[in-house]
């Protein structure tokens, strides 16, 4: 279903896995199939089940059901420490009486290194991060930014199987943020260990990762690679939850070839006719609903009147806001319904209350969504 990256070995494998709290079931039967040196992301609003996932891959929580494999074995019984898993809280819980080196040091020394042994492994932890000669401060001398990469050099000095990260840059401003990204990124590819990361924020999903699982009520509505989730998302939800495209609802009207094994589907809402491009067995039958997305982006407006597709919706501008170094205008479109177009540039000729026609500049830039899994193009044939 889903394609992996790293070694193609596995090394952590989620089934079934079920939890309760009270009358509230948060996770829904996961199933997650992870490669050794991946990072993989798991992506949504708060509540849908992302930590919870986290602790129950550590220990530190217990499904009701299910099963959690590492490497193969069956580690859904064990304690969190007879598992080679370790964690990175949202508040780094470094120890505040000790100095970053006792710090750093503290599982190695738990595991029975040498001293020597430590110093030196806590000494190429440092420059990893850049914090050499950083080893007698204590955490309260150190600055935010400083404190999360201790916290992820502490995690990492072991070398775990699986290091898993719950929001670690939540509490950055956004160029420390940034920054940190990049660091991670590059930490990971070097030590090759396997990120799992927990993130409510797209543009660092997809920034950082090699897959995303895009999580919501409790179970995955979408696991791919950025440019899967972004370009050829499956569901209404994963469409506007990843850049926040438009969703339209009509009817297929006709179909006809595309070429490359694509067909071109025209569907009609009340605003007006449009098309897209779709693979079999993903096929409506003319005169059946369907539900497209299409990020903003790729949306057109031109004054009415002066339209030169043959296939276009009608809709009146109601808004035009600039914000992120983007314009958006939104259109209320004939018949009900918002769609918006975004561009770069602080303005537009376009009026509120203008007429304007709607297009986009190719039929691949609309993909179907919410398509029963048994017609899903991932699907066997």
């Amino acid at each position: 279903m889903d394609s992996s990256t790293g070694s193609g070995q596995e090394v952590l494998r989620l089934e079934k896995i079920c939890k309760k709290f009270g009358d509230v079931q948060v996770l829904r039967g996961l199933e997650l199939s992870v490669n050794v040196g991946e990072f993989i992301t798991l992506l949504g609003a708060s509540g849908c089940g992302k930590t919870t996932t986290l602790r129950i891959i550590s220990g530190l929580e217990a499904a009701d059901s299910g099963r959690v494999f590492l490497d193969g074995k069956d580690v859904t019984g064990l304690e969190p420490d007879k598992r080679d898993v370790n964690m990175v809280f949202q508040n780094y819980a470094l120890f505040p009486h000790m100095n970053v080196e006792a710090n750093i040091g503290y599982g190695l020394r738990l595991k029975g290194r040498s001293k020597p042994g430590v110093k030196a492994a806590v000494a190429e932890a440092l420059d990893m991060v850049r914090l050499s000669g950083y080893e007698r401060r204590m955490p309260s001398q150190l600055s935010v930014g400083q404190r999360q990469r201790i916290a992820v050099v502490r995690s990492l000095v072991t070398r775990p199987r699986v290091l898993l990260l719950d929001e670690p840059l939540s509490a950055l401003d956004l160029q420390l943020r940034r920054q940190m990204q990049t660091e991670l990124k590059r930490l990971q590819k070097r030590l090759g260990i396997t990120f799992i990361y927990i993130t409510h924020d797209q543009e660092e999903a997809l920034t950082m990762s090699d897959r995303i699982a895009v999580m919501r009520d409790g179970i995955f509505e979408q696991i791919g690679s950025a440019a899967d989730i972004y370009d050829r998302p499956r569901t209404s939800f994963v469409a506007q939850f990843v850049g926040n495209a438009n969703i339209l609802r009509g009817r297929a009207v006709s179909l006809g070839n595309a070429g490359d094994g694509m067909k071109l589907l025209i569907f009609e809402t009340s605003a007006g006719q449009a098309c897209l491009e779709c693979r079999a067995p993903a096929i409506p039958v003319p005169g059946e609903f369907v539900t497209v997305a299409v990020r903003s982006e790729y949306v057109n407006f031109e004054p009415a009147g002066r339209e030169t597709a043959p296939l276009c919706l009608r809709a009146q501008v109601s808004e035009k806001i600039f914000a992120g170094g983007q314009l958006r205008i939104t259109a209320r479109l004939l018949g009900g319904g918002e769609i918006t177009a975004s561009r770069l540039g602080i303005d537009s000729p376009l009026q509120i209350g203008q007429h304007v026609t709607v297009t986009w500049s190719a039929p691949s830039q609309a993909v179907l969504v919410d398509v029963p899994p048994a017609l899903s193009p991932e699907s066997p044939l």
